[in-house]
């Protein structure tokens, strides 16, 4: 028996496998976290080659054709009043000043109103039929009312959150409860990265100082791998937060230290097998690619100056405007998953001047990027979402003297709009009752709404899951259907 037989005959089927576990261990690791390691390079619009892998996601192939290949999602923080934006209301109109019918509200939840006397508040804007479609618009989006036909117009979206913070994590992670991941880290986990010198999901806000804070969790990955989280990018001064060298450190210093890094990590990933050492190589690479690929995107001097006007963009400043195109730019150059959250919609009281305020810096960008998209051949696989975590009451809140009114957080009724990939253009889904305090047709819940925005992208809802303590996760939770009346 030779030397090499004798170490087989002694080595038994436990140390086999603890042997054996880092490498096979390491291989699967890899092929799981990153099935890209495995790929060449692709090339992407808007950019040259791209060097290296990049990251595909755990669906290849999809569970069937999809209509869209990207996300821009217009997030109004605060929540935009529907009965003075996209749900007008005749009968409260005429009941303006008298009680609300307790028939309506009688053992209802209504946030700060609950208590108090409730009194009907209608809108004092005006509003028109727009395009062929001849949807209703009001008067404080003149813009938006000049796409009517590329958009479909949902009334008839409810939620169970009554406040901002449970309202906006239910909206981005399909459960009011903090913790789970972000759609956009879903979609990057389920599809991956188009662009491997960008992130597959990067977040812009713009609104500071209004509403309610920010809060980073809004956008981040849960308990899915962490380079799914999203990425803020930012309008004005450095892009990215600690991604550039500091003084000092030029271009090959800084690869010599991140290559010496990666080699640690890489040891202790080896030994320990732990999957978020292996997001940080990631995480750490991709900095460095940023340095490169961030700088040139987010410079909005070279655009066009009638580009520029279209959506109202001053390069250098901080704007809704200039994360609208910065999203344009971002989508042509094969980021998966674009946020923009605009702070400003949060109208408790004095709402006729504060809403005029939001509009007139959202009406313009938001219509400007849809033309802008559709322009460039990019509307019908990106698809398009704007609203915010709620409605308003058709009751009001605070001084109600000389015009003036607020409406209260609101539930059980509230609109949005879509357009581009896989959404059927110039419709109206859905309505609510003669005074827009509860749906009465086509019912849309926030899971339905995620459930139709991943079909959208050809994925089935039920069938995106990651395994958590035990139980298999997905973004709707145990809920949502997908809404086929909006589907093009």
């Amino acid at each position: 028996m030779n030397p090499s037989e004798e170490v087989l005959r002694q080595l038994t089927r436990r140390h086999f496998f603890g042997r054996s576990a880092r490498g096979l261990g390491g291989l699967a690791l890899a092929s799981l976290l990153n099935p890209a390691v495995f790929a060449g390079g692709s090339k992407t619009p808007g950019s040259a080659t791209v060097q290296g892998p990049t990251p595909r996601g755990i669906l290849d192939p999809l569970h069937f054709a999809p209509r869209a290949k990207r996300v821009i999602y217009l997030f109004q923080s605060g929540a935009p009043s529907q009965l003075d934006l996209f749900d007008p209301k005749p009968r409260l109109i005429g009941l303006n000043g008298q009680p609300m019918p307790e028939s309506y509200t009688k053992g209802q939840r209504i946030a700060q109103l609950t208590g108090q006397k409730l009194t009907c508040v209608g809108s004092r804007f005006k509003f028109g039929k727009h395009g062929k479609s001849g949807a209703e618009f009001s008067e404080l989006l003149p813009h938006t009312a000049r796409i009517a036909d590329e958009i479909a117009i949902v009334r008839s979206l409810h939620t169970e959150a009554i406040n901002h913070d449970p309202g906006v994590t239910l909206m981005q992670t399909g459960t009011s409860q903090a913790g789970r991941p972000s759609m956009g880290s879903w979609i990057s986990y389920g599809l991956g990265s188009e662009n491997a010198q960008l992130p597959a999901f990067v977040v812009l806000t713009s609104g500071y100082g209004q509403d309610q804070p920010l809060l980073s969790r809004y956008w981040g990955s849960g308990f899915l791998p962490s380079n799914h989280q999203g990425v803020e990018f930012r309008s004005q001064g450095e892009p990215i937060l600690f991604v550039s060298n500091p003084k000092g450190m030029d271009a090959t210093v800084r690869r010599r230290l991140l290559d010496g890094i990666r080699d640690l990590n890489q040891l202790k990933l080896e030994a320990v097998g732990d999957p978020e050492i292996h997001t940080r190589i990631q995480a750490y690479e991709m900095a460095y690619r940023m340095q490169t690929s961030v700088p040139e995107l987010m410079e909005l001097k070279g655009e066009p100056a009638k580009v520029l006007e279209a959506y109202g963009a001053e390069p250098g400043k901080s704007s809704f405007a200039n994360n609208c195109l910065l999203a344009r730019r971002l989508v042509e150059r094969g980021v998966r998953f674009v946020q923009l959250y605009h702070r400003g919609w949060d109208h408790h009281n004095n709402l006729p001047g504060d809403i005029a305020t939001t509009c007139r810096n959202v009406d313009r960008p938001s219509a400007a990027l849809i033309e802008d998209l559709k322009r460039r051949g990019l509307l019908d696989d990106t698809l398009v979402i704007w609203g915010g975590e709620f409605g308003r009451t058709p009751m009001n809140q605070g001084d109600m003297s000389n015009g003036n009114y607020g409406r209260d957080h609101h539930m059980k009724a509230f609109s949005i709009w879509m357009a581009g990939g896989g959404i059927r253009p110039g419709m109206t889904l859905g309505a609510t009752d003669e005074l827009g305090y509860g749906v009465v047709e086509d019912a849309v819940s926030v899971n339905d709404l995620q459930a139709t925005l991943l079909h959208c992208l050809g994925v089935d809802h039920e069938k995106l899951t990651y395994r958590f303590q035990g139980r298999d996760f997905r973004l709707t939770d145990v809920a949502g259907k997908v809404v086929t009346k909006v589907l093009a």
